[in-house]
């Protein structure tokens, strides 16, 4: 089983190595997400959920961190942060580089993985939304919390619909039906109900399960056909619904250890059409049991009881399990791998018995070779594969004694394992540690170890926390019995300065294994640290001088420089080595540098410092004062270590034999089995010196603290002699004050005889004042029950008034039934008045019709005279054609005139009507309407004023199209006196009478317009006033 480490990685591999799943567990990859630098913390995964291929899945943990996991091209992306706990996750079925996450502030986000950007977000859900639904076409979602379920248009991602409930009635999950457009509703009643999406009509419901089987449906899962349903709860009872029929048809019964159902999942088959029939159940023993719902058989299973699964999703195709365990991992399973048990075929019955060749048949070597399978002849061996054979075995002789320098303990080969650092860049978590004992060859001395912690903490370590401050107090007595242990072991480790800082990292790193901790750091001083001790207390002059010559040859400009601004190798090459490059990169560049490390030479530590100061190059140059150069190497820069090591093996190939301190310094050797060797690789006489310089301040200290010893015993003797004085004075005191007491205890005897005295007459008070009391609670309970009566007497009034109240609100219902009656009196007299208001417009349309009549003959009258002058002059015929046409076209003018007077009458008339009408009602509702009768009659006088308004712009249209028509019958008066003089002069006399009783009657007609426009103008405005005045009269 491989496990991969996303560690702080947003992108990278999912396996390093094609996976081979076991058939036992069928695991592909274990998936876990630890961060910091020294102190790892898991963070746990909380959802997952796979696309509608198959083949990518996204997950979730309870930072807000959401990976897409890719398992055909084998590889993993942060798409996004949330920065909180993600509850739900679903892809969209539609475009599927989106994804919906339901986060804990109870909104739902969506997201596009390849942008990395936010595409949406939605509210409304006022709990923590549990389940995402998508339908099959993409274009709607639903999410479920505890109180609520909500439909959401995905194109637009506007809320559709909300499902709303009553709180007794707890939602359980509501979902889509696959491969169809009807939307499941699960509720914690044990109801279920199906309704149409679009309509949201009601299908059916789903009849309540037996009374026999008591379980509460809290999980389902529906075939990828949509016609079986599967539901759970805390029990060991799965009910299988039929939906098309709506009717349960099975029961199953899990095994015994199964309590409760925590999750259902069918798995889909490429062969069922869609029809499922392997059901997997997920148990609270965190084991997930896969089950054939026909047969009734337990296939097979995934978890245990120590890796127990949380939850689970399957892949539509078939082909994934992805589970996410209760340590917080993530399991991606096989299926194949898990049913190839299952799905292998019978072993055949034949079987078939191979000799060997008769060349290598003998008496000494007898072989068989039994093998299953189809009946066939056996093969004979050609010679070609002999030869192969003894090539084989010629390969491995000649090599054998290079494989024996290569060779580790463990059965590890150093060349592999290079090749495989190489290839990879570092190696695998789950057995670094394994790889590194294996390369220093750590003899695990127990014994020797144990004499050196023995020893107790060395004295040069017993401050260790005031110089260095550390959080973890298990982590500081670490690295203090390591640091002791050291200066147990050699002299010069207590007065090494820097020696806290070398350790601290491998410290931190082998915390749980003191041992290997300091076999570590002990190979690591005598192989990698070689010649660093030869000038103590100062620097290694020598080791540092390779390097500035390394740093010349490669890199000349830099070095020049470092010189120009004083800046020497101690300051860009020591803090690089004491520090074993800690400080300067982090937990997992730290890791994967020391990889290469221990696998190579120990100068390869030496070209690491000239690699980093190379790949810095640039912002070293920009450096130019000497702060700036101590902050670069003291703190984390932006080097990438996979460039960093590159240069390193660069290096190691270029530099010359004569720089190169592969020459100087010698190859790897590991320490000694039983006992640790002997470190006296350095100055001895400097170090023995500052021992005795230690030892003589020590007992210089020591006359220090016996003088101050017996100063301090003098002092306390003084201190004594004064206590004694101060004891004898203060009894003195005592005597005083005891004397003084007994006097003010006689005082108090004698106050306390007067307050006893005071007391009695106290009591005696307090019984007269019983007595007073009992006398007034016999008046209370007297008053009481006079209280008592009158309230009743109160009730009495008061059902009195209550009756009398009732009494008025049945004479105000037949007020009101009165007063509909007088409504439908007034309705039939508003009918009675619409008859009347019909008769005079009959009368009108009548006085019309005659008027009309006697415009008719006066025409026909017109048309016969000018026919007689058109008999008596045909050169005058067209001017008195002419004429008539004009008059004709006047008196059609004078028609349209008085049409539009009489509709203007008309409409009046209806206003009228239905002023009236509006005033009835005003006064059936008499004070409960004054309001609405205010408005009323805000409303009509508005309406009058802008009748009135129209009245006065259409009369004085009137005048103006009056004066016009005049100043036209004029020009034509005048034009027709002079045709008529002119055609009389022709014609004779009968033409004159014509003409002047035409004058006449055109003045007649005249005066009569002129009388009708002031008699209707009066009637308006008596209407007027009436209009004013009667609301007034009505309201009071």
């Amino acid at each position: 089983m491989q496990s991969t480490d996303l560690g702080n990685k947003e992108s990278g591999k999912i396996w390093h190595r094609k996976p081979s799943p076991a058939t036992r567990d069928g695991i592909i990859v274990n998936i876990i997400h630890n961060t910091s630098d020294y102190h790892p913390k898991a963070l746990r995964f909380l959802n997952v959920a796979f696309d509608g291929l198959g083949d990518c899945l996204i997950a979730g943990d309870h930072q807000g961190n959401i990976y897409i996991f890719d398992l055909y091209g084998n590889r993993f992306n942060l798409v996004q942060r949330t920065a909180q706990a993600c509850t739900a996750l679903a892809f969209n079925l539609r475009r599927k580089s989106e994804f919906l996450v339901a986060l804990a502030d109870y909104s739902i986000k969506c997201f596009d993985t390849v942008t990395k950007e936010l595409v949406s977000w939605m509210r409304g859900h006022e709990s923590s939304v549990f389940s995402i639904s998508v339908h099959a076409s993409g274009r709607y979602a639903i999410t479920t919390s505890s109180d609520t379920a909500q439909l959401w248009d995905l194109d637009t991602f506007q809320r559709k619909r909300k499902l709303n409930i009553r709180q007794s009635v707890g939602i359980q999950k509501v979902f889509f039906l696959p491969l169809s457009n009807t939307i499941l509703s699960c509720f914690k009643d044990n109801s279920i109900f199906a309704w149409e999406c679009d309509t949201l009509f009601c299908k059916y419901q789903l009849p309540p399960p037996p009374e026999s089987s008591s379980i509460v449906y809290k999980v389902f899962a529906v075939t990828r056909d949509g016609r079986i349903l599967a539901a759970g709860g805390k029990s060991n009872h799965l009910h299988l619904w039929y939906l098309e029929a709506t009717q349960l048809f099975r029961i199953i019964q899990m095994p015994s250890k199964v309590r409760a159902i925590r999750h259902l999942e069918f798995l889909p088959d490429s062969f069922d059409a869609g029809s499922n029939q392997v059901l997997g159940v997920l148990s609270q023993d965190g084991i997930m049991r896969f089950v054939n719902i026909q047969t009734c058989k337990l296939l097979f299973e995934i978890g245990s009881l120590d890796e127990g699964i949380s939850s689970s999703a399957i892949s539509p195709h078939g082909r994934y399990i992805a589970c996410i365990m209760d340590n917080g991992s993530l399991n991606i399973y096989s299926v194949q791998a898990l049913t190839q048990e299952i799905n292998k075929p019978p072993p055949p019955l034949v079987k078939v018995v191979e000799d060997m060749p008769k060349n290598k048949l003998s008496s000494n070597n007898l072989k068989m070779k039994i093998t299953s399978g189809r009946v066939q002849r056996p093969v004979r061996p050609k010679e070609s594969k002999q030869k192969i054979q003894t090539r084989i075995l010629k390969q491995d002789l000649t090599g054998n004694s290079e494989n024996k320098e290569n060779e580790l303990s463990d059965g590890l080969n150093r060349k592999r394992l290079q090749s495989l650092l190489r290839g990879y860049g570092e190696y695998p978590t789950k057995y670094r540690m394994f790889i590194w004992r294996s390369l220093l060859q750590l003899p695990e001395n127990h014994t020797a170890f144990s004499s050196l912690i023995d020893k107790g903490t060395h004295v040069a370590f017993l401050n260790l926390q005031k110089k260095y401050p550390i959080k973890s107090r298990k982590l500081l007595r670490v690295l203090q019995r390591t640091l002791s242990a050291l200066a147990h072991w050699s002299s010069i480790f207590s007065d090494t300065p820097y020696l806290p800082l070398l350790a601290f990292p491998f410290v931190k790193l082998f915390q749980n294994n003191q041992l290997i901790c300091f076999e570590v750091v002990a190979t690591l001083i005598i192989n990698w640290c070689q010649h660093w001790f030869e000038y103590f207390p100062n620097p290694p002059i020598n080791i540092l001088s390779m390097i500035e010559n390394i740093l010349a040859f490669h890199d000349k400009k830099l070095l020049q420089h470092f010189i120009n601004h004083d800046i020497t190798s101690q300051l860009y090459a020591w803090p690089l080595l004491e520090t074993v490059f800690s400080e300067v990169l982090t937990r997992e560049e730290w890791l994967k540098l020391f990889d290469n490390v221990f696998s190579n030479h120990p100068s390869f530590l030496l070209m690491t410092v000239v690699a980093y100061n190379r790949c810095s190059r640039a912002p070293l140059l920009n450096c130019t004062l000497k702060d700036d150069f101590e902050y670069f190497f003291h703190h984390r820069n932006n080097v990438d270590i996979n460039v960093v090591i590159r240069e390193v093996y660069r290096l190691m190939e270029t530099t010359p034999t004569t720089i190169h301190p592969e020459s100087e310094l010698e190859a790897f050797a590991a320490l000694t089995k039983g006992q640790y060797p002997v470190f006296n690789q350095y100055p001895k006489f400097i170090v023995d010196y500052q021992a005795q310089e230690r030892e003589r301040i020590r007992n210089d200290e020591l006359d220090y603290l016996r003088e101050r010893q017996t100063v301090e015993d003098m002092e306390a003797e003084v201190n004594q002699h004064r206590a004694e004085d101060e004891a004898w004075y203060q009894k003195q005191e005592l005597l005083h004050k005891a004397e003084e007491t007994r006097r003010e205890m006689l005082l108090r005897e004698e106050e306390k005889m007067v307050e006893q005295r005071q007391r009695l007459a106290a009591v005696r008070r307090e019984l007269q004042i019983k007595e007073i009391q009992l006398q007034d609670t016999a008046r209370r309970r007297l008053l009481k029950l006079q209280q008592d009566r009158l309230e009743m007497e109160l009730r009495r009034l008061d059902d009195e008034i209550a009756r009398k109240m009732q009494m008025r609100d049945r004479e105000m219902a037949t007020t009101a039934k009165d007063l509909e009656v007088r409504h439908l009196e007034l309705e039939s007299q508003k009918r009675l008045y619409e008859k009347n208001i019909t008769r005079n417009k009959e009368a009108i349309a009548r006085e019309i019709q005659e008027n009309a009549d006697a415009y008719r003959r006066k025409v026909d009258l017109e048309e016969h005279m000018f026919q007689k002058l058109i008999e008596a002059d045909q050169t005058q015929s067209r001017k008195t054609q002419k004429i008539i046409e004009e008059n004709l076209a006047k008196a059609e003018q004078a028609c349209l005139n008085t049409d539009w007077k009489i509709q203007i009458l008309h409409k009046q008339n209806c206003d009228d009507l239905q002023r009236n009408k509006g005033y009835q009602e005003v006064a059936n509702l008499l004070q409960e309407n004054r309001r609405k009768e205010i408005e009323l009659l805000n409303a009509m006088k508005e309406e009058e004023a802008k009748k009135w308004k129209e009245a006065k712009e259409k009369e004085f249209r009137l005048q103006s199209e009056k004066k016009a028509s005049a100043l036209s019958d004029a020009s034509r008066r005048c034009f027709l006196k002079q045709e008529m003089s002119a055609a009389l002069e022709h014609a004779g006399s009968p033409c004159i009478q014509v003409s002047l009783n035409r004058k006449t009657e055109e003045d007649s007609t005249e005066q009569n317009l002129i009388k009708k426009v002031r008699n209707l103008r009066q009637r308006l405005i008596c209407r007027a006033r009436s209009r004013c005045q009667t609301p007034h009269l009505v309201a009071t």
